[in-house]
């Protein structure tokens, strides 16, 4: 269940980093709402998932979940740079994300 739990965190945070944009400073108070949400969410499955996954690998692979979705949505809604060398990078940070999941146990 922590595997979920860690799935549903970073995909969350994918929701708030995304969302920050939306928020304009701030200044916007329904995207500000949802954002925040999105965040009481992503910290609250993160903290679910730390029941039973090591810290170092579950922080990781949330953060790394949540970059790697936020330069595709950065790519996709804000016309941001798809050069070869972001897209290898993001390439790298998927394996890292895949080595952890092996390298852990459960």
């Amino acid at each position: 269940m922590g595997w979920i739990y860690l799935v549903g965190a970073g995909l969350s945070e994918i929701g708030w980093a995304i969302g920050l944009k939306y928020t304009q400073g701030f200044t916007r108070p329904v995207p500000t709402l949802l954002t925040m949400a999105s965040m009481v969410v992503s910290l609250g499955l993160l903290g679910l998932a730390l029941k039973t996954l090591p810290l170092g690998t579950a922080y990781a692979i949330w953060t790394g979940i949540g970059t790697v979705g936020t330069v595709i949505l950065g790519i996709v809604l804000f016309g941001e740079a798809a050069t070869a060398w972001r897209l290898a990078c993001v390439g790298l940070i998927l394996a890292g994300i895949v080595g952890l999941k092996l390298a852990t146990p459960g």
